[in-house]
């Protein structure tokens, strides 16, 4: 069988874990590195994947009563600095524009030393601030609470160890942003938003994940607590999947969000953020990918079935070619997951194995192959891509077409079901709950847990007791 991949992902011997996962984003045919150093072009197999988590969440984003809207990609530098905490976790990491024309000096095009900005301007890595400084003009009275937006957008994070979709300079992301009259409306939209992540995690990616509070330092800069959604990657390392941010009134205080209560006084607004990113297709990956590439839960599939025509140059090409096409239309009438099937008909100029091959390193739920004989029987052959794993032999199945139309949108939803157990099951047989103590804690990981992320051994997971200094447990006790 023709091999997708030059490296395995050996779990268990974790070295060839990250090769593997770029390998696949590679053969998957999802993204690749750009001219610009850690910034990564989506291809549109890729962006394809992240379109259809966009407008599943989107939906989800607005249903619980958000409002989209769109703030610049230059912040001015003033306002980054009005949150000490805010600026000290991302000073380190932000991209600054401080000239706005380009001049030839000396035969080279340099920035023209008369254009230098008045203020620099900071490319956004995350925007409380500009956002704050809109909501205090915004907000007046307690009637403009709760106030409660979102944006789509890229912002720009000069990450120095870059990963495609996990970590680069540049990414696309949704941030919700949102203002309420006292500490309880906020927290509870807080536990929302974080509430809604993991449904859409597990519902939607087939990626199982578990909520939590995160620790004092490793709380996003200026929150007064930060929750997560984490999933278990085959290599047993944890993927921050989502974030959720009560931000207490720290960016109130800052950028002077207040607003006049019942009483006529005025009192700082208590506001949350929170976000997923482009990240969650690299979570995808690493979640479900296969030594034959990916494998994709077909509620994200950009096509959930793929019809290849096999022709040989023959007259009979042309009666197998109209049977693919009503095949296609067919399937096209069938409705999964509450949207008709996304199908598709292959007719590029290659050969009929290597489509086929494409598309199982791609993760195409369900690959149909058509040839005369099914022509001629009304029959299909088709392969379940979550059947298919790691060079196993091909299995095939045979079906009539009608009853092979008709049970389509029912497979698919086999399939992302089975997508989902598998990681279930991974993930809960990999947690460990007998640790008692932070001294178990660090035997049970070793001291080789210490700098090389890429060189250390499968540990999986602990459950155990934590005692965090603020802020109330959430969900079994606390992760």
């Amino acid at each position: 069988m023709q091999r997708a991949l030059s490296a395995t992902r050996m779990v268990g011997n974790r070295p060839n874990f990250p090769e593997w996962y770029q390998n696949v984003v590679r053969e998957a045919d999802l993204a690749e590195p750009s001219p610009v150093r850690g910034s990564m072009i989506i291809k549109p197999w890729g962006y394809g994947v992240w379109e259809l988590m966009q407008k599943d969440l989107d939906r989800r984003i607005k249903e619980t009563g958000h409002d989209n809207c769109y703030f610049p990609l230059f912040i001015p530098l003033s306002f980054i600095a009005k949150e000490a905490q805010h600026v000290e976790g991302f000073a380190k990491e932000m991209a600054v524009v401080t000239h706005h024309r380009l001049k030839m000096i000396d035969g080279k095009l340099q920035p023209d030393p008369e254009a230098k900005l008045e203020e620099p301007l900071i490319v956004r890595p995350t925007s409380e601030t500009i956002i704050g400084d809109a909501f205090s003009r915004w907000i007046r009275s307690h009637r403009d609470l709760p106030l409660l937006i979102n944006q789509w957008a890229n912002v720009v994070r000069w990450e120095m160890r870059t990963r495609l979709f996990l970590r680069t300079a540049e990414f696309l992301w949704q941030e919700g942003h949102t203002a309420h009259a006292d500490a309880e409306d906020a927290m509870k939209e807080t536990l929302k938003m974080l509430e809604v992540y993991r449904d859409f995690s597990e519902t939607v990616l087939a990626m199982p994940v578990i909520p939590g509070e995160k620790s004092a330092n490793e709380r996003f800069p200026g929150a007064d607590n930060t929750y997560s959604i984490e999933a278990m990657m085959q290599d047993g390392k944890a993927l921050q999947a989502g974030t959720s941010h009560y931000l207490g009134t720290h960016f109130a205080e800052a950028q002077n969000i207040r607003f006049q209560n019942d009483a006529g006084e005025l009192s700082y607004c208590h506001t949350t953020s929170w976000g997923v990113s482009t990240r969650l297709i690299g979570g995808v990956v690493m979640t479900h990918g296969d030594d034959d590439g990916l494998r994709l839960p077909p509620a994200i599939a950009p096509r959930q079935v793929v019809v290849v025509p096999m022709l040989r140059g023959k007259p009979e090409d042309a009666e197998v070619l109209a049977f693919c096409e009503t095949l296609v239309k067919r399937l096209s009438e069938q409705t999964a997951f509450g949207e008709r099937v996304r199908a598709l008909l292959d007719t590029k100029d290659i050969r009929s194995a290597e489509k086929r091959w494409n598309w199982v390193r791609r993760g195409a739920p369900l690959i149909v192959e058509i040839g005369p004989r099914d022509v001629a029987g009304a029959n299909v052959t088709y392969m379940r891509r979550e059947d298919l794993r790691d060079g196993d032999k091909v299995r095939s199945h045979s079906q009539g077409v009608d009853a092979f139309v008709a049970n389509v949108p029912a497979m698919l939803s086999e399939i992302q079901a089975t997508l989902y157990r598998e990681a279930k099951t991974r993930l809960d047989s990999n947690i460990t709950r007998d640790v008692k103590n932070l001294g178990e804690l660090s035997e049970y990981f070793g001291a080789a847990a210490a700098d090389d992320d890429d060189a250390v051994e499968f540990k999986g997971w602990v459950r155990a007791p934590w005692s965090a200094p603020t802020g109330a447990a959430l969900r079994d006790g606390g992760n």
